[in-house]
């Protein structure tokens, strides 16, 4: 994902006609308005109901396809497939699950995969990292203190300190990975950021400074534990806030 995008896919825009077909089938697939083994409509009621060309559905249908949502065959139709086809870490289908909210279980999973990667791609950014790499992250830490305007400012700056993190690890499919973490962190500041809290935002900033400098320090052991904690926090955070919703 291109960083000037920040958090874009998960907000209102201008979208192709193409992209906004996409969007609501896609959306409706995952919601489970067309169950899997069911067919989507047909051709004449989707051109009907979007107003767009031949052209632009053969497109949102192959769009689809690969992103392993349905499956379309002679004579027969379009076909949605079962969950176990659809591909979470297309960054299309995780905001699509986005628009929908986040249960426990997702939130879960999210949290697993980010467990299992980011830790990794911060040793490994210790190891392969530049000097530039690290200015990167300084800077990213600078702006972390001074976002203070809103909890959209701090989580974009959060996102872009987790992709920087990516990028020093030199590893390209942990670079793909970050659909995975925004949509993880855009859960994390959905339900609670640390800005709407002063110790919160301090804390916060804290470690996210502990990963760089044992990135600098090419401490690959430090820099995994300083990111595990990092999770730990929003997950602990989201718990707290979760249980002081509660009656």
């Amino acid at each position: 994902m291109a960083s000037p995008a920040k958090f874009g896919r998960y907000t209102e825009g201008t979208l192709s006609s193409h992209d906004q077909v996409a969007r609501a089938l896609g959306t409706e697939i995952l919601a489970g308005v067309y169950p899997p083994g069911s067919k989507i409509p047909g051709e004449s009621e989707i051109l009907h109901r979007f107003g767009v060309s031949r052209t632009v559905l053969r497109e949102v249908l192959k769009t689809l396809t690969a992103k392993g949502l349905i499956v379309s065959k002679t004579r027969v139709g379009t076909t949605v497939l079962d969950s176990s086809h659809w591909n979470f870490f297309d960054a299309d289908v995780l905001s699509w699950k986005v628009s929908q909210g986040f249960d426990a279980h997702f939130r879960h999973d999210l949290t697993q995969v980010r467990l299992a990667l980011e830790p990794a791609a911060a040793a490994e950014a210790a190891e392969h990292r530049s000097d530039e790499d690290v200015a990167d992250l300084r800077r990213c830490i600078a702006q972390m203190w001074d976002a203070t305007e809103s909890a959209r400012a701090f989580a974009e700056v959060d996102l872009d300190f987790h992709r920087a993190v990516g990028k020093a690890s030199g590893n390209v499919l942990m670079r793909s990975m970050s659909a995975v973490v925004e949509t993880a962190l855009v859960a994390s500041f959905t339900l609670s950021s640390p800005f709407r809290e002063e110790h919160e935002h301090e804390v916060s900033v804290r470690g996210h400074e502990r990963i760089v400098d044992a990135i600098e320090a090419r401490d690959g052991p430090a820099a995994a534990a300083a990111m595990r904690a990092i999770i730990g926090h929003g997950v602990g955070r989201i718990a707290k806030a979760e249980a002081g919703a509660q009656p």
